[in-house]
Parts: C-alpha cells; structure tokens; sequence
C-alpha cells in the first residue's frame, strides 16, 4: 500500500478503508457510496470554479488537431481497409479491467469511473474482447472452427497520466485493428495477419501524406529461438515487394512491448521535415484471446495508429 493511502487511511480514522470499500462492499453499493459523494462534491462548487476546472485540467481541454483534418484521415482509412474488416463504433467506456486484465498494464493508465466502468484507454482491448465473443460463439457452432474475425475502429481515447512532448496529449484520436483466430501452424496465421494489418497502414499513409514522405518498417521478434530466416521470406519480403519504397528491416534494439506482445510485433515509421523517423503505428501479436477464452488455440494480432500524432505533425 502506498504511502498516500496509508496517510489517507491515517486523516480520516478508518484503517483498511481501502480493502473495506474494495473487498467488503458489493460493486453496486460502492457505487450507490461514490455517486452521493461525488453528488455532493459537484454540489459544492461554483460558476466560477468549474470554469477554473475547465481551464486548467488537461484531460477536459479540447483537441487543437483540425477536425477536418482527422475526418480526412479517417475517411482515407475506413476506404483502404482490407474487404474482411468490419467497422465498428465503440463505446466511450468499457468494463473495469478491460486494459488490466488481458494486457497486464497498470489500472491508474485508465480513468477509472464510479460506476465499474473505465473509459477508454486503448480500443485494441475492447477490439479483442468483441472478438473473443464473437470467437466463442463460432466455437460453439464448431469446436473446431477457424473462421477468423477482423474488426477496425476509429476512438477518442483518454489516459490519465501526463506526457511530455509537443504531440503528446491525454486524449487523442486512433486508428484501431484487431484480427483473432485459430492457430494454424508454423505462425501462419500470425504472419499473414501481420503482413494485412501492416499492409494496411503502409498503404492508407501512402495515400494520405503521399509518395514525397518516407515511411518504415521495423519487426521485432522477441522469441527466444531464431526465425529471421522465417520472417524474412513469410513478412517482410511480401511487404517489400507490395511496397517497394518502403524501408523493410528489423529492430533487434527494441525493448519496448516485451511484456505486451507474445513475441512477434513492429513499427510504423514516418520521416519527419526534421530528418528524423516519427513512430506512428505500433502492433503484434497478443494472447488475449487465449485468456479470454481459455484456449491455447486462439491466436490474435493487434495494431494501431495515433491519429492526432498523425494530423498534428502533417495538418495538411
């Protein structure tokens, strides 16, 4: 426990507050509690103080990205997805747990709310658990089936921790895929997936900043065992060959989603007007599916694009 809850417990004389409100109280009457507080809190304030709020609380600040511009973007994006791809409208919350619980991540990266939701931190979560569902009853009708499920969303998300940078911000829009399936063998699946879902991005940024700005992928496997032979000819020579002007490699530097990603996952990389490379899409492959539904079988690949990043550093 840390030291601001015991000093909390301490001030307000109740030690354990905290396992007794988390552990003793049912979901429904901690909320009943949290809603007549914070009923009471928003009661308290002034005029003056939620303009105060307003001003000063990056999370509720508004976007300084053009609208249009981002429409732009999504447009280009909704009309390049692959034909197997569904489209969906996402709620802005999603259950308590949904980043935590399948992606191991800390509950603080999302807000939160007193109702036992959470709003959205990451649509790739909620894109697997609506296909874990949609998996689990494919499996139903055939315990064996393979039919895989393909879904994209475009989300505003919010993460309550403070980023530094110019193109860093609490709530930003992006650009979502998540593909799940039964495991075919020898990572066909897994590399077909990756090869769509990069394809994707490759060719939605060729179209939207066109041909005058680089882009690159970089792959990382993180397995132990050596497949670069595997992955050279099964990935990265299939999407070299779709596009040619594309910087095909791998990242063997890499460290960051080692804890994420099963093993296998890349990065998207424009060239900026500084010379440098601007990441813009991260993906790979997960095994929340396999949680989910408990099934070793189950194979999934996620990926996703920071469209504010995007349209804040080419606005058009």
């Amino acid at each position: 426990m840390s030291k601001i809850i015991e000093r909390i417990e301490r001030e307000a004389g109740v030690p354990g507050l905290v396992a007794l409100l988390a552990e003793r109280l049912k979901p429904t009457d901690l909320q009943s509690l949290l809603l007549e507080v914070y009923r009471r809190r928003a009661g308290r304030k002034t005029p003056a103080s939620l303009l105060v709020d307003y001003e000063n609380d990056s999370l509720v600040r508004p976007s300084t990205t053009s609208p249009l511009r981002l429409l732009q973007w999504e447009q280009t994006a909704f009309g390049l997805l692959p034909p197997d791809f569904q489209s969906m409208v996402l709620s802005p919350v999603a259950p308590l747990g949904t980043c935590s619980i399948p992606a191991l991540v800390d509950q603080n990266r999302a807000l939160s709310t007193i109702r036992n939701n959470e709003v959205l931190s990451d649509s790739t979560n909620v894109l697997a658990l609506e296909a874990a569902q949609r998996r689990r009853v494919l499996l139903k009708a055939d315990p064996k089936s393979a039919q895989a499920v393909h879904l994209a969303a475009s989300h505003r998300l919010l993460r309550p921790q403070r980023f530094p940078g110019p193109n860093s911000f609490s709530h930003f829009a992006a650009f979502a895929l998540c593909s799940a399936g039964r495991d075919a063998g020898n990572l066909r699946l897994e590399l077909a997936t990756l090869v769509t879902h990069i394809g994707f991005y490759l060719r939605a940024l060729d179209v939207f900043l066109g041909p005058g700005v680089a882009l690159r992928l970089a792959l990382t496997d993180f397995h132990a065992d050596p497949r670069e032979t595997l992955l050279e000819n099964a990935l990265l020579a299939p999407v070299q060959a779709a596009f040619p002007r594309v910087e095909c490699g791998f990242d063997r530097e890499r460290t960051s989603g080692q804890n994420y990603y099963v093993d296998l996952c890349f990065h998207v990389y424009a060239a900026g007007q500084d010379g440098g490379w601007l990441e813009l899409a991260d993906g790979g492959v997960v095994d929340w599916t396999q949680t989910l539904l408990a099934s070793a079988k189950e194979r999934c690949v996620i990926s996703g694009i920071g469209s504010e990043r995007l349209c804040a550093v080419w606005p058009g």
